[in-house]
């Protein structure tokens, strides 16, 4: 590692006399004249702030049918002493030009121009969803427009140049490193957005199916990380032939643990291809039945009844058996049994249980519901009731629950009665004794 930090400082220190040290005014007091008004306009804008704050917000909360642009409205509402500091400023400056000399104005200037930066950069940045990685992204911009404001963005990048790390002849400036990092980072936020535009296009598009447009947006999305890699080792000067060498501790690492990893991967490339799932689908996997919500690269998401997910890993749907409720057809045939009492008319009571289920409202009409004698049992006369549906994702125990419920009204409006098991018992009298005398012989 070699680090020319006296030749940094020597930079840093031209700074400083030709930009603070060399101006009149520092002696003259006007530098901590700027200095005080500065904090003065900065505490009057955080007054302003809190005055206007409430106020703004309850016009605000009147604004309906238009998300984006309260969004907007209220990012600025939370930031309106910045805009009320850098306008001061401003003014201030103008000011100050007109009635005096430049060098008297000039760190009211420098402040104008970072909360200037500030403010657009801390707006600008919350195109970026995530909150963490948008304050990161605003807090490195604005770094590097502080120091290009100030002067000091070509002298830190000749710091960081001389900073250099050795890995065979291959030589890495830390330069060299951050920019990568930066372009690594903005390639693949460029690529996330670029495939999630790619998914919301195919999943508009009818002719594809939602497996195929699974695997499309998948590929695209490798391809376009796999560019931003690329394109980022470029940037720090990595030869790419170097990538033999991690290409075989990739291997040996597969080897020893990454099976799995592996395993999920190639599993999940093989259900896109074989079309054998799909979003939508109901599956059962084991004990768990629910309807699938995503692929994933490395599992699959299933939502249950109940509304938990269960993160399924794909090669379980390669090795295990699965039940799709939805493949080649949405229709599913269930089926309740009852029982009713010798005294009723079977064929009635027939009659009346298709006609309850037709009735239900998530029973399908074609198919029709058939109902059957199933048998003679001790206490009833037992049916079977087959019926339809076409949403099992809705759920399938809450749909037999309504066809017998349908099925209990009905047949208390015909008089028709569901029987109680029952046991007769007959019991008898001991048999009488009577004792015999013998008789003399």
């Amino acid at each position: 590692m070699i680090i020319d930090l006296q030749k940094w400082l020597s930079l840093a220190w031209t700074w400083l006399t030709e930009n603070i040290f060399s101006f009149q005014a520092m002696a003259q007091g006007w530098a901590f004249a700027q200095f005080g008004l500065i904090a003065g306009l900065y505490v009057f804008s955080e007054l302003l702030h809190r005055w206007l704050e409430p106020r703004l917000e309850k016009r605000l909360r009147q604004i309906q049918n238009q998300p984006r642009l309260l969004r907007f409205l209220a990012l600025l509402l939370r930031r309106i002493r910045w805009i009320a500091f850098a306008l001061l400023l401003w003014i201030a400056y103008v000011v100050l030009r007109e009635i005096t000399w430049y060098s008297r104005s000039y760190f009211i200037g420098v402040a104008m121009s970072l909360v200037s930066a500030w403010l657009i950069i801390s707006v600008g940045s919350r195109i970026i969803r995530n909150i963490t990685l948008a304050r990161t992204v605003a807090v490195i911009a604005w770094t590097a427009a502080a120091l290009n404001i100030l002067g000091l963005l070509q002298p830190a990048i000749d710091l960081m140049d001389s900073i250099s790390l050795g890995m065979g002849e291959l030589q890495v400036s830390l330069w060299s490193l951050v920019k990568g990092i930066l372009l690594l980072a903005g390639l693949l936020w460029a690529a996330g957005a670029v495939g999630n535009l790619v998914d919301r296009r195919l999943a508009g598009n009818e002719d594809l199916t939602p497996s195929l447009q699974v695997l499309i947006g998948k590929v695209f999305k490798v391809l376009l990380v796999t560019i931003a890699f690329f394109a980022a080792l470029t940037a720090i000067g990595v030869d790419l032939t170097a990538l033999a060498v991690f290409s075989g501790a990739v291997g040996l690492g597969l080897g020893f643990g990454l099976q799995k990893v592996v395993s999920n991967l190639v599993s999940g490339i093989i259900i896109l291809l074989d079309k054998s799932i799909k979003p939508g689908d109901v599956i059962s996997v084991g004990e768990t039945f629910g309807w699938i919500t995503s692929l994933r690269s490395r599992y699959v998401s299933v939502v249950t009844r109940d509304g938990r997910e269960h993160l399924i890993p794909n090669e379980d749907f390669v090795t295990q058996q699965v039940i799709n409720w939805s493949f080649s057809s949405r229709n599913i045939r269930l089926e309740v049994t009852f029982g009713i009492s010798y005294d009723c008319d079977p064929h009635m009571a027939r009659k009346l249980a298709i006609e309850a289920a037709k009735t239900t409202d998530r029973v399908a009409q074609v198919p029709e519901p058939v109902c059957h004698l199933a048998g003679f049992g001790d206490s009833s006369v037992d049916f079977v009731l087959r019926f339809w549906i076409q949403d099992p994702e809705r759920g399938v125990a809450n749909v037999r629950g309504l066809v017998l419920l349908a099925l209990w009204d009905s047949f208390k409006e015909a008089g028709l009665s569901f029987p109680y098991p029952h046991r007769e018992i007959i019991i008898k009298s001991p048999l009488e004794v009577r004792s015999v005398e013998p008789r003399d012989g």
